[in-house]
């Protein structure tokens, strides 16, 4: 023999214990090895904790209750809430429009004219959506209104006066300038200079036409207004003279 078979430790072989007459090996430890002794022992825990007599109370008076809870629970059809606020009715939005009639609808986008304090100047978007000419029923006076698209918020309210102008803009064929001495579309009214621009040439055509034509217009019901208005001034001044007429002779008796 070799010094290698000399310095090798022998190993006795193992042999498995034979069941004693011819009966499988069924120790706990085997059991324990596929979880089956401990599943036994918690089923036990569990059996013993149910039979206990506070447990065995909880669930009865659960069981109770939720009894008595079905018994008592009303049908579902026999439910009924009032609304605390009903939405049939309609809200009317009133929009001063009203006592007017739509004479003109084009749809545009319209620039207003701002300066810095330095004295620059330049076009701001003011909006785009249908810019109408709106006519009283009553006065006859036609004045111009734009809207935004989905806002609908003012970006230009006023009339069309005898003493504005309109131009055409010298970078496009399809857009107009003029010279407002005062739109309310903010609230106050103050000057400003805008300008709109439309589809196409045609529609600027088109623009400018309506344009001229709610001016002249105007123009008569400015006139008519202005000279009514004069008219009634002088029956006050007639009036007041009288009335002082009045005082001296009374003064003088």
């Amino acid at each position: 023999m070799s010094s290698t078979d000399n310095t090798e430790p022998k190993v006795e072989e193992t042999k498995p214990a034979e069941a004693s007459e011819g009966k499988p090996l069924t120790s706990s430890s085997v059991f324990s090895m596929f979880g089956g002794g401990a599943k036994k022992e918690k089923k036990d825990d569990e059996d013993r904790g149910d039979n206990s007599g506070s447990a065995k109370a909880q669930r009865d008076a659960a069981a109770a209750a939720k009894g008595d809870e079905e018994e008592d629970a009303p049908d579902s059809e026999d439910v009924h809430f009032e609304p605390v606020h009903k939405l049939t009715e309609k809200v009317k939005t009133v929009t001063h429009e009203e006592s007017e009639e739509e004479i003109f609808n084009m749809r545009c986008k319209m620039f207003r004219f701002t300066q810095d304090n330095e004295g620059k100047g330049e076009w701001k978007e003011r909006g785009t959506g249908p810019l109408r000419l709106l006519k009283h029923k009553e006065n006859g006076k036609i004045r111009l209104v734009m809207r935004r698209d989905k806002t609908l918020k003012v970006c230009a309210n006023h009339y069309i006066t005898p003493d504005m102008t309109i131009a055409p803009m010298s970078t496009s064929d399809r857009a107009w300038l003029w010279n407002v001495g005062a739109d309310v579309s903010e609230g106050e009214p103050e000057a400003i200079t805008v300008s709109v621009r439309v589809a196409n040439a045609e529609n600027a055509q088109l623009f400018k036409e309506a344009w001229l034509k709610a001016q002249k217009e105007n123009e008569a019901q400015f006139a008519q207004a202005k000279e009514e208005e004069e008219t009634k001034d002088e029956a006050k001044t007639e009036e007041s003279k009288a009335e002082e007429k009045k005082e001296e002779v009374a003064a003088s008796s």
